[in-house]
């Protein structure tokens, strides 16, 4: 037949060349195979440090689950939503105050109404913000940001939407500050040291890459993040707590820095299928020790925490069923 001889060969020469795409929310099969792809944050980031992590455990098990993992680099939280509810992506890793306000159809999200399909799976670290400034800077404390060189954050970024939330409490615009840049963070230490910016911040687990990358280069320290306004939030809302930066934990920054956060959670939408999120679920679980190795700022996770703390959309129905049948209480169990 050879007609349909040259269409098969035709149909192989598209895919090999990659005009046959298929997007991330559609599973490429290979046999059983599933490709999923998780949101991250900058290549610097812990968020991207997350995604590639969990994405080694999934890749690892493959076999078992035929699942495989990619976590490309993205904007951060709330790209990540928006790019889970468009479809770009299966899953994501998003800061647990950008989880709530999408979930609820607040802040941010207010335009768009609740984005009732999200569906947590589970926390990871802390992420208390960090405040970097270089060493000889008269910067002491928060207020003293102001009339200052301040990287607010990339548009979309987890911590662009922390820096607008402080800046709403205090009172504060763009033209509080000298300038307000919109840096990346894999961009912003570079900037510090070169005394192009006054203030790097980030929300992150710690230690981070970037602020280790900064105080390498050049001078410099962290300062606290706390006040009557601070205190307002972490009151207010149960996606922020109070938190210690240990003392050493970066050169040039000794003592303990107090101050306050979200969590990285991880996240997916309803669409999603039980199964995939199910594998997923049971893989990273049943291999925590080894993922808690993969980095430092995991050495407190505790499955407690990750099944229940930061989290605000209803656990995905695939998590769910691991949950139960290990018989653990977990967000929105009763």
């Amino acid at each position: 037949m050879p007609g349909l001889t040259k269409f098969v060969a035709c149909l192989l020469g598209a895919l090999a060349s990659g005009v046959l795409a298929v997007t991330p929310m559609t599973p490429v099969v290979a046999g059983e195979l599933k490709h999923i792809a998780i949101g991250t944050g900058a290549q610097t980031g812990m968020y991207f440090v997350t995604g590639q992590s969990i994405c080694k455990i999934v890749n690892q098990n493959t076999e078992t689950h035929k699942l495989r993992c990619s976590s490309p680099s993205t904007g951060g939280s709330i790209a990540n939503i928006k790019s889970i509810k468009s479809g770009g992506l299966n899953m994501g890793v998003v800061q647990s105050d950008w989880q709530y306000h999408a979930y609820h159809g607040t802040s941010k999200f207010a335009d768009d109404g609740p984005y009732t399909n999200l569906r947590s799976v589970f926390s990871v670290h802390a992420e208390p913000l960090a405040l970097l400034v270089r060493a000889n800077s008269s910067i002491k404390l928060l207020n003293d940001l102001v009339g200052e060189r301040v990287n607010v954050g990339n548009p979309g970024s987890g911590q662009r939407g922390t820096m607008e939330v402080i800046m709403e409490a205090k009172g504060w615009t763009k033209e509080t500050f000298k300038f307000a840049s919109e840096l990346k963070s894999s961009e912003q230490g570079q900037a510090l040291c070169d005394n192009k910016l006054d203030v790097f911040v980030l929300t992150t687990g710690h230690p981070n890459t970037s602020i280790k990358d900064a105080t390498a280069t050049c001078a410099v320290r962290l300062i606290p993040v706390h006040g009557l306004e601070i205190d307002s939030l972490v009151a207010r809302y149960p996606y922020y707590a109070y938190s210690i930066i240990p003392g050493g934990t970066y050169a040039g920054t000794d003592g303990d820095i107090k101050t306050f956060g979200p969590k990285a959670t991880f996240v997916t939408s309803s669409d999603v299928d039980e199964k995939t999120i199910y594998e997923l679920t049971k893989t990273v679980f049943e291999n925590l020790n080894q993922f808690k190795r993969l980095n430092v700022v995991y050495e407190q996770l505790t499955v407690e925490s990750m099944i229940n703390d930061g989290l605000s959309a209803p656990i995905h129905a695939g998590a769910a069923r691991y949950y139960k049948e290990k018989g653990w209480k977990y967000f929105g169990s009763e």
